[in-house]
């Protein structure tokens, strides 16, 4: 395993982390998330990436991954990074999703029982509240780590002019914003284009990327253009992709290119996000053992050189485009 420094703080993180987004809730068996989640350990993966809707139904991968710190990890709490996020839908009423002081606070608590631990290690405000004044919801950020509640804290989903002001309210709050958590991919590249990187770098704050394979898309099972038994059927966005022939004669010439470096499409998908020095870490998720065990082989082959940059960025589709 590689560990990088998270921005300038003292924290490293496992280029790559297990995130618990999908296929951990209350459809998994106990034995399944623990297999997976110790065989990502044994591998060196050393960060467990949740929130409190995570399931389904929400509040369920944390109940299942708090099953594993009592059990498999006992002995290695302070061996591994556990965090978490609120403000997506998680209860009925107005208090049950967004950036409140009443919902972040609320649902740190809730988690931390979920998970049945004393603390995060970081916690995030899963999304920007429009409706909320930034100096709330950062405010109640800093709260949860003077409380104890929390040792670092971090932003997701947030568009940049947003995440500069609100990193510079939690450094007034003397609780620097240790990192951000954007989607990235070669097939989604708005974290780049918009300043986001060049912006946290700046100010010494890591990046940590989800949906690196672009919600599986960017893996050999869609080089048939064949759209059962994948969860993209479900998400109208990536099955229109899927749909364009155009779309799947690039991810072949993508996956072309990626055997020519030893690498399947989706090692050389975690590479290419990999690659940028303000990346801390990548996001992947693992219905199987086997597949984690793929993507820490990504790591073998990290360089690329400039010609394989510009054919890969000629190939990708980015989202907008479809």
């Amino acid at each position: 395993m590689i560990y990088r420094r998270c921005g300038t703080s003292g924290l490293q993180l496992p280029a790559i982390s297990l995130g618990l987004w999908q296929g951990f809730g209350g459809s998994a068996s106990p034995e399944s998330v623990s297999e997976r989640c110790r065989r990502a350990f044994e591998l060196g993966i050393t960060h467990f990436d949740l929130a409190n809707n995570y399931g389904p139904p929400p509040g369920a991968a944390e109940a299942n991954f708090g099953e594993v710190l009592r059990g498999d990890f006992r002995a290695h709490r302070d061996e591994i990074v556990v965090s978490s996020k609120a403000g997506y839908h998680m209860w009925d009423g107005p208090y049950g999703s967004f950036g409140s002081r009443k919902h972040l606070i609320a649902s740190c608590d809730q988690s931390l029982g979920r998970l049945g631990i004393d603390y995060v290690d970081i916690f995030y405000s899963h999304r920007f509240d429009p409706d909320t004044p930034l100096e709330e919801t950062m405010g109640a950020l800093a709260h949860l780590v003077r409380a104890g509640k929390a040792l670092y804290v971090g932003l997701s989903n947030y568009p940049v002019a947003a995440a500069v002001r609100a990193t510079e309210l939690l450094r007034s709050e003397g609780t620097p914003c240790l990192i951000v958590q954007p989607r990235y991919s070669i097939l989604d590249q708005q974290a780049e284009s918009d300043g986001l990187f060049a912006s946290m770098a700046d100010r010494g704050i890591g990046t940590i990327c989800y949906s690196p394979l672009a919600q599986g898309l960017l893996s050999d099972r869609y080089l048939s253009g064949d759209l059962t038994a994948s969860r993209a059927e479900a998400t109208g966005r990536l099955a229109a992709g899927l749909e364009n022939e155009t779309a799947i004669e690039r991810l072949r010439a993508l996956a072309q290119i990626a055997e020519a470096r030893g690498q399947t499409l989706a090692q050389m998908a975690l590479a290419w996000v990999l690659r940028r020095p303000e990346v801390t870490s990548a996001l992947v998720g693992a219905s199987r053992p086997e597949q984690i065990e793929l993507s820490v082989g990504a790591l073998r082959q990290l360089d690329f050189g400039a010609d394989e940059l510009a054919a890969i960025n000629r190939l990708a589709f980015l989202a907008e485009d479809w």
